[in-house]
């Protein structure tokens, strides 16, 4: 193959026209059929050296393994994703890709997102959410993660918040990692777009580890006086982990919450052990205008399991978002990647979403009970249909 099928390949991609996959229909939101982002969409030139004096057998020089967790929003009209790119090398980096559709088409820039370098013993970053807040900056807030230098096991690691700020995604100011007083680790962590209380506001994972939860009780909401010297002190729970639910072993904000006339709209992810690992889905709940960390609604169940294809990847068996797009017209994309490995696009409307989460009834957390709440339902849609025949 020569450097120019490469490109009309990838340009060939990048030109494919996406389609709601109507075999799935549930009346929430659609899934598209296509992934709207692969380790396909990656430029040539950022894997292929094209000089023949240099690269004679035309090999890939710096691969990339896979393309997944993106933040997003509206920037200049355009859908804007900032993907986690992970290289061969295992690596994870920000990439820029915009779409005029928000389901296909979407290109990278040139080039990668740069961040300062100004945390030496960080070792990987992954999985930016981006928000727009309030008091006129984009910030983005990451995983940033090192060595766990206690520990002689090679595979012990620190998950800290980093945070950088923008007004273009192209430069960017990176400030301290978020420190929580009371909470040794953080991952997941979502900048809310507002002031509460004159203070900036963040949902956070407490963490007693790298891996497990420990004693941290499910999404947490933390007040910060100062965003250039970022530390939360208390930090209260919102959506709690529950036994035998999608959120038992651990859960964590996933886009940024979306207001609404009834509430914050917010879409994470809720994770549960089984025989074949861990299972990761995607949930809503709500929580009150007046009181960001006071959860008003939470349907019982996932939002977006895994199925199909999406159930397989480098981590099989997980969907995950840590960004979603409200357009100007109510129309709502998610954007959700599939066990680590690529980035899906599912949509629905503002009317719909806000339906979905506060008339949804909540998980009655027994089975005797939601056997009950099931057949109730049951013979409702019975006596109407018999109505109504």
């Amino acid at each position: 193959m020569t450097y120019q099928e490469l490109c009309d390949r990838y340009e060939a991609l990048l030109g494919q026209k996406n389609a709601v996959d109507g075999t799935r229909y549930n009346g929430i939101f659609e899934r598209w059929a296509h992934p709207v982002l692969t380790r396909e969409h990656i430029p040539p030139f950022w894997i292929y050296d094209p000089d023949p004096e240099s690269n004679p057998f035309l090999m890939q020089r710096l691969g990339v393994n896979a393309v997944f967790n993106s933040g997003a929003l509206l920037l200049d009209g355009k859908f804007t994703l900032v993907a986690r790119v992970e290289g061969a090398d295992r690596k994870s980096f920000f990439a820029v890709a915009q779409s005029d559709s928000g389901v296909d088409g979407f290109r990278f820039w040139d080039e990668p997102v740069i961040l300062p370098d100004t945390c030496p013993e960080e070792t990987n970053v992954y999985d930016m959410r981006l928000t727009r807040h309030e008091d006129g900056w984009i910030y983005g807030v990451f995983c940033s993660e090192s060595k766990d230098l206690s520990s002689p096991d090679l595979g012990a690691a620190t998950a800290a918040a980093g945070i950088v700020r923008t007004k273009d995604l192209k430069t960017w100011e990176r400030l301290p990692n978020l420190r929580t007083l009371r909470s040794p680790q953080q991952r997941n962590v979502c900048l809310h777009p507002e002031f509460v209380g004159g203070q900036y506001a963040f949902y956070t994972r407490p963490m007693d580890d790298f891996i497990e939860t420990g004693s941290g009780g499910g999404i947490g909401f933390g007040l910060c006086k100062d965003i250039l010297h970022p530390v939360i002190d208390e930090e209260k729970m919102t959506s709690v982990r529950r036994y035998h639910t999608v959120t038992e072993a651990k859960n964590g904000a996933g886009a940024v919450p979306i207001k609404t006339d009834w509430g914050w709209i917010h879409i994470a992810h809720g994770v549960r052990n089984t025989a074949a690992g861990l299972r990761y889905v995607i949930y809503c709940f709500a929580t009150a205008l007046d009181d960001p960390a006071r959860v008003i609604a939470e349907p019982g169940g996932y939002l977006i399991a895994p199925l199909g294809g999406e159930r397989v990847g480098d981590v099989s068996n997980v969907v995950f978002t840590n960004g979603a797009i409200a357009a100007p017209d109510g129309r709502v994309y998610i954007y959700y990647a599939s066990s680590d490995t690529r980035l899906h696009v599912a949509t629905t409307d503002l009317e719909r979403l806000t339906d979905y989460v506060f008339s949804t009834p909540a998980d009655p957390l027994r089975s005797a009970d939601c056997v009950r709440q099931r057949t109730d339902f049951i013979r409702k849609n019975l006596a109407y249909l018999k109505e109504h025949s």
